[in-house]
C-alpha cells in the first residue's frame, strides 16, 4: 500500500544545483543528514540522461524509506522506479497523471497563488507545494512572493498535505508549520551546502524542535 510521504524536509535537486558537482554524493550526505523525501529535477537533461541519472538516485535511497520523486517527466516514472511526481500548474493534469501511473505513485503539484483554481483535486493529488514563500534564484520565472501569511491562506483552501517552497533556508521551520505547512521544500539550503549532511540536519532538527 502506498505510504503518505513525510513532507519534513523534501529536497529538491538536480546536477546543476550541486556546489560539489556531484548530485549522487550530495543526495547521499543530504539523507544520512535527515531528508525525508528527495525531488529529482533538470530540465535540461535528455530523457536519457535524466533516466540513468534517476535510477542511480534510486539505489542511493533503496533501504533508507526516503521516496524519489521526479519532476514533469510523467512517462519516465516506470523506467526509473520513482516513486512519485511532481507536476507544476502547467504540465499534465494530475487526473490523466493519475491514470497513467496508477494508485501506488505519490504524485504532487503546485499551486499558482494568483489562481486557487489550480487547488489540488484529493481524489488524484497526495500533497502540494506551496509558494514562493521568497524570492528565489532556482527559479527565476517564478510568482510573486507570497510570505507565510501567504502560505497561510493558501493551505487552508488546499485539501492535502502542504509543504512550503521558494527561498526556504534556516529560520524558517517554525513559520513554515505555524501557517499549516507540513514541511519545507528546499533546493540551495542543503544543494548549495559545503556540507549537505550537516545543513539537513540542522534543517530537520528545525523541523523537530517547532513540532514540540
Amino acid at each position: 500500500m502506498k505510504q503518505p510521504a513525510d513532507l519534513s524536509v523534501y529536497f529538491v535537486a538536480g546536477p546543476a544545483d550541486c556546489a560539489s558537482g556531484d548530485i549522487i554524493a550530495t543526495v547521499r550526505e543530504a539523507v544520512a543528514g535527515g531528508v525525508t523525501i528527495v525531488q529529482l529535477r533538470d530540465k535540461t537533461a535528455s530523457d536519457q540522461d535524466f533516466a540513468a541519472l534517476g535510477r542511480k538516485l534510486k539505489t542511493v535511497l533503496e533501504g533508507a524509506g526516503v521516496p524519489l520523486v521526479i519532476n514533469d517527466r510523467v512517462h519516465l516514472v516506470e523506467t526509473i522506479g520513482a516513486d512519485g511526481i511532481h507536476v507544476g500548474v502547467k504540465d499534465m493534469p494530475a487526473r490523466e497523471v493519475r491514470r497513467i501511473v496508477g494508485d501506488q505513485v505519490l504524485i504532487g503539484t503546485s499551486i499558482n497563488p494568483a489562481d486557487t483554481s489550480t487547488l489540488p483535486d484529493p481524489a488524484f493529488v497526495d500533497h502540494v507545494g506551496i509558494g514562493p514563500v521568497f524570492a528565489t534564484s532556482t527559479k527565476p520565472d517564478h510568482d510573486t512572493p507570497i510570505g507565510f501569511d501567504g502560505l497561510a491562506r493558501l493551505i487552508a483552501q488546499a485539501k492535502v498535505p502542504a509543504g512550503a517552497i521558494g527561498g526556504i533556508s534556516y529560520g524558517h521551520a517554525a513559520a513554515a508549520l505555524e501557517a499549516g505547512a507540513q514541511g519545507i521544500c528546499v533546493v540551495s539550503a542543503i544543494a548549495g551546502a559545503a556540507d549537505p549532511r550537516a545543513a539537513a540536519r540542522r534543517l530537520k532538527t528545525e523541523i523537530e524542535e517547532a513540532r514540540t
